[in-house]
């Protein structure tokens, strides 16, 4: 086994460390939703404080209920039976790994934390490339001769992951995409995992988004949680839809949950029941919240390229993903690591490196995050949330002007203007079609 800390957190430590000593710097590595925690959701907390039992290990029946109704609303029939919670959703998808069993599918890139869990669930993963122009699903045409490859090795394969949309590029697979991938589980027999944690972030709410449940919902497992759509990272809670008479997974998923976790924390369980019951005030806080998240990373992927990055247009979340590979002899620098301290030590810009999604450590691609920039306090948080054009708030602006002065000292040569091209759902600059 060989896991290290998350390069999310390593990252947003040392950022954190360069600024306490007085550094200048932009925080474009930690993807955390950067956003005050809505008063209503609050005084739920706090009416629920003396509630200190551990309480079922699958969560409170009132949040499984909620959750159950977040995805009827969706079009997804669910019986609150078949809803387990948990401290977040990314302990869910490490429990689902250990229940699963077996190696998992992954795109590549993809979240940092997939392939370490697969790591210390004792499996391995299959890292697929994505289709051009697409990210968080693996390419379709690849995925069958990966796994019929390691199963001819004697590797027992499970499991399929998607993120819709994904981090790290913040692009949305196509549904033809997701329907091929559909067809592939069920002849190969994968469970597909769907990680739907930024869903309610599309910034495009009319998007044609399709999840493998849609269409597949006797081998498809949901999970999503309220740490983006409603920033509340530090408070872990997370849910996880299993599939259709799933109850045997469901059987081996709380046995895990009952000797890791035990059972979520009860004050947040009705918070998030009260959450997943999409009242009108958190609606319009989730609206506010998409077009923010929209219109920043919006700037910031103009920025880079007009830097000459290739870069998707991000569809959801708060994150895009440029590649400056073709630019290696101009930067002169050999790796992605290399790049990413130059970004740092020399322009003030924390950004993650691609390899740390499973990215070749070659390609001078990296992860940008750009959602602390709203803010350094609840008021101007609260103001680009209202803003009708936050990108003009004069702390978001500065931000933005460090960003384009920065990629401007870039050896890079001449900037391009940006042009728009459409390759699958998403569009990058005319420059970058090749």
């Amino acid at each position: 086994m060989n896991v290290t800390l998350s390069a999310t957190l390593a990252a947003n430590e040392d950022i954190d460390r360069r600024r306490r000593a007085g550094e200048r710097v932009i925080n474009l590595a930690f993807g955390e939703a950067g956003l005050p925690v809505h008063p209503a959701l609050q005084r739920r907390l706090i009416a629920a404080s003396e509630r200190n039992g551990y309480g079922p290990v699958a969560g409170a029946p009132d949040l499984r209920v909620a959750a159950a109704g977040y995805w009827e609303r969706r079009g997804l029939a669910t019986d609150p039976d078949l809803v387990v919670c948990g401290p977040g959703s990314k302990p869910l998808l490490y429990g689902l790994q250990l229940a699963i069993g077996g190696d998992i599918v992954l795109p590549m890139p993809s979240w940092v934390s997939y392939a370490a869990q697969a790591d210390l669930a004792g499996a391995r993963s299959l890292l697929v490339p994505t289709p051009p122009g697409e990210g968080g699903a693996p390419d379709p045409d690849l995925v069958r001769s990966a796994v019929l490859h390691a199963r001819g090795q004697g590797r027992e394969v499970s499991s399929l992951l998607v993120t819709l949309p994904d981090n790290p590029t913040g692009t949305l697979a196509r549904p033809q995409t997701i329907r091929r991938l559909v067809e592939l589980a069920r002849e190969l027999d994968l469970v597909i995992i769907s990680d739907e944690i930024y869903r309610d972030l599309v910034h495009d709410p009319a998007a044609d988004y399709l999840s493998p449940a849609d269409i597949a919902p006797e081998r498809t497992v949901i999970t999503t949680g309220l740490s983006k759509s409603l920033a509340l990272g530090g408070w872990r809670i997370g849910v996880a839809r299993l599939p259709d008479a799933g109850y045997a997974l469901r059987e081996r998923m709380l046995a895990v949950a009952s000797e890791i976790w035990s059972s979520p924390a009860a004050p947040v369980q009705q918070a998030a029941a009260y959450a997943f019951t999409e009242p009108d005030e958190l609606v319009e806080r989730v609206t506010d919240s998409r077009r923010l998240h929209g219109a920043v990373l919006g700037a910031v992927w103009t920025r880079f390229a007009e830097a000459g990055a290739k870069v998707a247009e991000p569809q959801g979340g708060f994150y895009c993903y440029p590649d400056l590979t073709h630019l290696r002899d101009r930067l002169g620098v050999a790796t992605v690591q290399e790049f990413c301290a130059l970004l740092l030590d020399r322009h003030g810009l924390g950004v993650l490196p691609g390899h740390a999604f499973g990215d070749d450590p070659g390609a001078l691609r990296v992860r940008v995050a750009t959602s602390l920039l709203y803010g350094e306090t609840t008021e101007q948080r609260l103001a680009a949330l209202r803003s009708s054009d936050p990108v003009a708030l004069p702390w978001i602006a500065a931000a933005l002007d460090h960003l384009s002065e920065s990629l401007r000292a870039l050896p890079a040569g001449p900037q391009q203007q940006v042009s728009r091209t459409r390759i699958g759902p998403s569009l990058i600059p005319a420059a970058a079609a090749n």
